[in-house]
């Protein structure tokens, strides 16, 4: 089960790429790099603030459970998909992590 578990965990992290970039980057070449534009349409609803908090602290508690696990498992190269995280989002960081996780315990448990 866990070989399998990382094609999923790698075809999620691609798919947190694409699909949030998808809509970002037409936004993007229709209004630049505007990040007050950006945090003006993000706030602009109840439903859009509550999306984007909700991130927020998905993102906030990613960060802390990758740093506690990541070292106590002694992972390399946590910093990956912590700047996943926080380039993209919780779409790629957490995945990416997670195939991290299992290569890591795929590695040590040969050893």
């Amino acid at each position: 089960m866990t070989n399998a578990m990382k094609y999923i965990y790698g075809l999620l992290a691609m798919l947190g790429v694409v699909l949030p970039f998808s809509q970002f980057v037409p936004w993007l070449s229709e209004n630049g790099l505007s990040l007050s534009l950006m945090l003006a349409e993000a706030s602009s609803s109840r439903i859009g603030a509550f999306a984007w908090l909700d991130v927020i602290v998905s993102a906030v508690a990613l960060i802390g459970f990758m740093l506690v696990e990541g070292a106590r498992l002694k992972m390399a190269r946590l910093w990956l998909p912590i700047l996943g995280t926080c380039a993209v989002g919780v779409s790629l960081g957490l995945p990416l992590f997670l195939l991290m996780r299992e290569l890591h315990f795929e590695q040590h448990s040969v050893e």
